[in-house]
């Protein structure tokens, strides 16, 4: 499909670009050129400063004829980066509404491209009431009911959680990343490297990761900064050994402050096949009994084309044997789209899980991420249409719903199949504190480890920045120490004009 776009500043290109993907694989746009197209899409700007936009759509494949308009003037200012940002919503609304009249698709997001819909949906919450909310969010971002319910549904559940989630700003959260993994899945972009034959990096990573550790326990300490969570991810933070893990438990117990008032430690086990008995153990030890042990599919086929070594069996396996070794707070992990899946496998997978009954269950919607093997090989990786990715979805809804798990958190991702989300959803009580934390983004997440990236949100101002430490790990072990005391040192600049 080869489209041509009149009348747009380049300021809007990208925008354009990402809302002709929810419509066509692989679309050609063309900016303000005088050639032929499938489809011409003309933006009109009427007024001065205050404009009303309108477009129109012809198609010269079907010789259709499509109008659109955003119902309120606008001011142009483009200097302005609050106006400019406006102006960018605007211009998708105007966009979406020719392209879902052209194809008969509704966009259940409208035009929300961001991770976090329910982020804005608390924005609103503490500024207007709930009905105004819900009305702006359908009228203004064209956004389905069903979708505002379960934003709803979920900032619900997530302030019974945690009902100080507008008050945690002067607390942190921590996640400590372990890059390593058996191998690596095809549809993974997190540092994450396989682990074989690597043990020269992993002990120099493990040394940076200590003195991390140690230097931001004394500094939190020093200021009196609580942790309200912790977070072990990856790649899979089981993929070292019980030894190592041990001493890496230890470090952060008698270095971090008042452990004994996290509200949470989670550990991702994610790869069944790095969990054994004397790593369970460990985390016993240590009174750590929130994990993830992610099946992905139950389905051995999917498994293999994904890069997955591990069996179904397996799978199975580990979750009891770490239930019976006193893990009492597990998620799963399912994935909706994988290749060579459809509805039949995607219910094989709902009836395993059924067999668990896991106290929480994360169900991902296939995105296809730039730098992944998968996305740089599609020919290879079939996938399921929009109609049945869409089933799935619901599946996965009505299933959780009947079983008693509540949705509460939700994710969204570029070129994720369907224009779907992520969903985590949870038993009562069972929620991950963290999955809440980093998602609403009510609090600074400090990252430690290789890869893993820092958010600080001022507590005052609310504003947002962000530190990466290396992905890779010889080049996290040449910096570790610099770039520990540069995350310390931007604490230090967000919490200065702060009472703590």
């Amino acid at each position: 499909m080869k489209i041509l776009i009149k009348g747009l500043n380049e300021i809007f290109e990208r925008n354009i670009e990402a809302v002709t993907k929810l419509f066509f694989e692989e679309p050609i746009l063309v900016f303000d050129k005088d050639e032929q197209a499938d489809l011409k899409v003309s933006f009109d700007w009427q007024g001065e400063k205050e404009v009303n936009l309108s477009a129109v759509l012809d198609s010269q494949l079907d010789k259709k004829h499509f109008n659109s308009e955003y119902p309120a003037p606008i001011n142009v200012d483009i200097d302005d980066k609050e106006n400019r940002k406006r102006l960018k919503h605007v211009v998708n609304f105007v966009y979406l509404k020719l392209l879902q009249q052209y194809t008969n698709v509704t966009q259940p997001w409208g035009t929300l491209t961001g991770i976090r819909p329910t982020k804005l949906l608390h924005q609103m919450l503490q500024n207007m009431p709930l009905e105004q909310a819900h009305r702006q969010l359908k009228d203004n971002y064209l956004i389905t009911n069903e979708k505002i319910n379960l934003m709803q549904k979920i900032v619900d559940r997530q302030l019974a959680v945690i009902p100080d989630l507008y008050e945690v700003s002067n607390e942190i959260s921590i996640y400590i990343g372990i890059p390593f993994c058996p191998t690596k899945c095809a549809y993974c972009t997190f540092p994450a490297y396989a682990i074989n034959g690597r043990q020269g990096s992993v002990d120099g990573f493990l040394a940076g990761l200590h003195y991390e550790i140690e230097e931001t326990g004394k500094w939190l300490k020093e200021n009196n900064i609580k942790i309200t969570t912790i977070y072990f991810g990856g790649g899979t933070p089981t993929s070292i050994s019980a030894v190592e893990m041990d001493s890496l438990y230890e470090t952060m117990y008698r270095s971090f402050p008042h452990m004994e008032h996290v509200r949470e430690v989670t550990v991702e086990a994610g790869r069944p096949d790095t969990i054994t008995t004397d790593k369970l153990n460990v985390l016993k030890k240590w009174n750590i009994d929130r994990i993830s042990i992610n099946p992905q599919s139950y389905t051995q086929e999917t498994l293999k084309a994904i890069g997955r070594h591990h069996t179904v069996e397996e799978t199975i396996e580990k979750f009891w044997l770490a239930r019976e070794m006193g893990m009492n707070n597990i998620n799963m992990d399912l994935i909706i789209g994988l290749p060579g899946e459809g509805v039949e496998e995607f219910e094989n997978s709902l009836i395993e899980t059924e067999k668990l009954m896991p106290e929480s269950l994360t169900v991902h919607t296939l995105s296809f991420k730039r730098a992944s093997e998968m996305t740089k090989n599609k020919e290879k990786y079939k996938v399921a249409d929009r109609d049945e990715i869409t089933e799935m979805m619901k599946m996965s809804s009505d299933w959780t719903d009947e079983k008693g798990y509540a949705p509460y958190y939700l994710y969204r991702q570029k070129n994720i199949l369907g224009n779907l989300e992520n969903v985590g959803y949870a038993l009562p009580q069972q929620e991950s504190l963290y999955n809440i934390l980093i998602m609403e983004e009510q609090q600074t997440i400090l990252g430690l480890g290789c890869g893993a990236a820092s958010k600080f949100v001022d507590p005052t101002t609310r504003k947002i920045t962000r530190f990466a430490n290396p992905k890779e790990p010889k080049a996290y072990n040449e910096t570790f120490i610099e770039t520990t005391h540069e995350k310390l040192n931007r604490l230090a600049q967000i919490y200065k004009n702060n009472t703590l």
